[in-house]
């Protein structure tokens, strides 16, 4: 395990066990937002999230989807309502707190919905734990930027995509360059600004994975809000995204000439 690895799995294990944000008092790009309507598990919601890629998703009943650092596992619960019975909602997380409270949380969202299509796996997002083109869509909620390496996480999002499947991602990207001093900062790299790529860097390692077209779905400036004690130079240096990309079906087209909308 990495040393960024160590990093993150400390800080969100220290989140897991006093549920509250990662943040602390202060916030940032993980600040906690307003509860997402119909979240069948509110204790799921510790403010972790900088978008809501499942609302971008358009699940079908049935879907296989896989969640990328599902955390207390509120995507994880969002999605499994869409998908239903006969879908199923896949978690990964690497920090053992974060994976016992998601599956305590998964025991409530059961007695609340009557549903037991959720399952949380232990595994790092480098080296996902799922087999190949097995699912239908990749799912993540401000975690690839903890990654130290995101191009690798793209090319394992890619492998384990079924043809025509594709990955909804919401995440932080930098607008600019950061000071050295701040790219080595623990608590920002916690706290999803310090390990963020470039915007262009960003958006070429997912074309670079192999993905189609790539998308832009939603896109909000971090804005300076005292969060940081170095709010100055953070302010407008980074932005929340939404993005979509596909798998290629094998066609010659980037979209799923047999799932399009």
């Amino acid at each position: 395990m990495k040393k960024e690895h160590e990093i993150v799995q400390k800080a969100y294990g220290e989140v897991a066990r006093r549920q509250s944000s990662c943040c602390g008092p202060r916030q940032s790009c993980c600040a906690k937002g307003p509860a997402v309507a119909g979240q069948p598990v509110p204790e799921a919601e510790l403010g972790l999230s900088c978008g809501n890629p499942v609302a971008f998703s358009h699940l079908r009943e049935g879907q296989v989807v896989l969640d990328l650092g599902s955390g207390a596992g509120k995507d994880v619960f969002l999605a499994a309502q869409k998908v239903g019975p006969s879908g199923r909602v896949i978690g990964v997380d690497m920090t053992q707190d974060m994976l016992q409270l998601a599956r305590r949380n998964a025991e409530k969202f059961t007695a609340t919905t009557g549903l037991s299509n959720v399952e949380f796996r232990e595994g790092l997002i480098e080296r996902l734990p799922v087999e190949d083109n097995a699912v239908d869509l990749v799912i993540s909620n401000c975690v690839i930027n903890l990654s130290p390496d995101k191009a690798q996480v793209f090319r394992e999002v890619f492998r384990v995509l079924k043809p025509g499947g594709r990955m909804v991602i919401s995440d932080i990207v930098l607008e600019r360059p950061l000071p050295e001093h701040l790219r080595s900062d623990q608590n920002l790299y916690a706290s999803c600004i310090a390990g963020a790529l470039l915007r262009k860097d960003y958006l070429s390692a997912i074309t670079a994975a192999g993905f189609g077209k790539v998308d832009v779905l939603s896109d909000h400036l971090y804005a300076n809000n005292g969060a940081h004690d170095h709010s100055e130079t953070l302010d407008g240096a980074a932005a929340s995204i939404t993005v979509v990309a596909q798998k290629t079906s094998g066609c010659g087209c980037s979209c799923s000439c047999s799932q399009r909308e």
